[in-house]
């Protein structure tokens, strides 16, 4: 195999879901998902015919055996896929009674949160071009200074560093993640975000148009930011020197039946990765292929098993090229 030109690095971890949807306090049944942005996005690549080195960690419980075989049957390689022999699989599960889906994590000392620096080795972070990261391995020790520790050495490497920021309170009981967060856009390249996981950033004007908020990321080092917008598409930003062509863009998405939008901002990194990948460079194409693979990861159920091949962004009106 030809080693891949991206790294994705984060949680990999197992959602439960009630079936039909719905309160977890009124659930009899639950169904068993693959789960975790890095995960999905790592998944989603190999989807679009990019699959990435993986850095994450696991049990050797059932269930992370299940995320492993996963992962191989979705055609990600298993080279930095890490056992942990001592600490559980990560956990999650979801309520989406109130309409809008809240996660209860059991993380407590599990695999993921025991990523050690140093894992990808410095050759493997020289030969990629791009490194994305997560923001859960960011909430607790020692994979949060691991989590550093690798975006510090791809920017001195000169890769292109993606930071996918993604706020769950729960993980955050010290109150860390502006410091955290602040410090690391210094050495990241691109920043993805949806607006609300803005909001505890005392920074950011979360009332503010899309383009101020962009830019109010790029002040603090980024050269790139894309805001996902929910139905109202996405919007992104590049400055002079940025992997994209410098300028604004907006899209507002593809109409699609959509009856599962769990990780569509996932599928949404994905394909804005998988066009870094390929050599796009212009923004509005980018913005256009990411919309139309988050269009159609929301037409099937689960996140994981409804990211989409270029054949189904096609289907949507993407140019699945």
């Amino acid at each position: 195999m030809t080693d891949p030109g991206l790294l994705v690095a984060g949680e990999t971890l197992v959602d439960f879901l009630p079936r039909g949807g719905g309160s977890l306090a009124d659930a009899e049944t639950l169904d068993r998902r693959a789960g975790g942005a890095p995960a999905n996005v790592a998944v989603g690549l190999a989807r679009l015919g990019y699959a990435p080195w993986f850095w994450t960690r696991v049990g050797t419980d059932p269930f992370g055996d299940f995320l492993v075989e996963t992962l191989e049957d979705h055609g990600v390689p298993l080279r930095f896929v890490e056992r942990d022999p001592t600490a559980k699989t990560t956990l999650a599960f979801v309520d989406d009674g109130a309409g809008e889906a809240a996660f209860s994590f059991y993380r407590d000392g599990t695999a993921d949160t025991r990523l050690e620096p140093d894992g990808v080795p410095e050759e493997t972070v020289r030969a990629v071009d791009a490194v994305y990261v997560g923001s859960v391995t960011l909430g607790s020790e020692p994979s949060r200074t691991a989590t550093v520790d690798l975006v510090e050495r791809a920017h001195a490497a000169g890769r292109t560093v993606v930071l996918d920021l993604n706020f769950r309170p729960e993980l955050w009981t010290d109150g860390a993640f502006e410091r955290v967060v602040t410090d690391l856009l210094a050495d990241v390249d691109v920043v993805t975000a949806a607006r609300e996981d803005l909001r505890t950033l005392s920074f950011v004007d979360t009332t503010a148009d899309p383009e101020t908020l962009a830019a109010t990321l790029c002040e603090r080092g980024p050269s790139t930011a894309f805001l996902t917008l929910g139905e109202a598409g996405a919007s992104a930003l590049a400055r002079s020197g940025a992997p994209f062509a410098a300028g604004t863009a907006t899209h507002d998405g593809y109409d699609v039946d959509a009856v599962d939008t769990t990780g569509a901002g996932d599928a949404f990194t994905a394909g804005m990765l998988a066009s870094l990948a390929e050599g796009t460079r212009d923004l509005s194409a980018t913005l256009s292929f990411a919309n139309a693979v988050a269009a159609a990861s929301t037409t099937a159920t689960g996140a994981m098993a409804a990211l989409p091949t270029r054949t189904d962004v096609r289907s949507v009106g993407g140019d699945g090229t």
